[in-house]
């Protein structure tokens, strides 16, 4: 898949710095995904995240 969407704010990566979203996104999973700029359905439990888009799947961190 290619990231094309920041996946914290949902804006394509190439409208500005996203400097502020790659900071949040190393604290909390993203909200979008990178590929389709879809909003994701996203589970935080104490071993870390999961995050599922109804095109690409889902992904996980912990």
């Amino acid at each position: 898949m290619t990231e094309t969407y920041c996946g914290h704010c949902g804006r394509e990566l190439t409208d500005g710095s996203h400097e502020d979203c790659r900071r949040a996104l190393a604290l909390e999973p993203p909200r979008y995904c990178a590929g389709c700029r879809r909003r994701m359905i996203v589970q935080v439990h104490p071993m870390g995240w999961s995050a599922r888009c109804s095109v690409h799947g889902v992904l996980t961190a912990g």
